[in-house]
């Protein structure tokens, strides 16, 4: 049980680290790293099931907490006399 603990920790830490994530993003991967972690070495009784839901429930994560962070788009328009046209920029 202590590895498999152990192997859990170590495949949350490489799945919050995987670069260029929001804060957001990646408490999203740490929440669902640990639940799938916990829920797959339970479930299988081995470190490869915790690893594998560790891995799952981490991307399961991040996307959750992308599709479910606010939308806010201020969208600014004005006329371009370089380009000769309206443009918009949004942020």
């Amino acid at each position: 049980m202590k590895r498999i603990v152990v192997w859990s920790a170590l495949a949350l830490s490489l799945s919050v680290c995987t670069g260029c994530l929001s804060n957001r993003e990646a408490n999203g991967a740490l929440l669902g790293g640990a639940g799938g972690a916990l829920v797959g070495g339970v479930a299988s009784h081995s470190v490869g099931g915790a690893l594998v839901g560790g891995a799952v429930g981490a991307a399961a994560g991040v996307l959750v907490a992308d599709l479910t962070r606010p939308h806010y788009y201020h969208r600014h328009c004005y006329y371009s006399s370089a380009a000769g046209r309206r443009v918009c920029r949004y942020w």
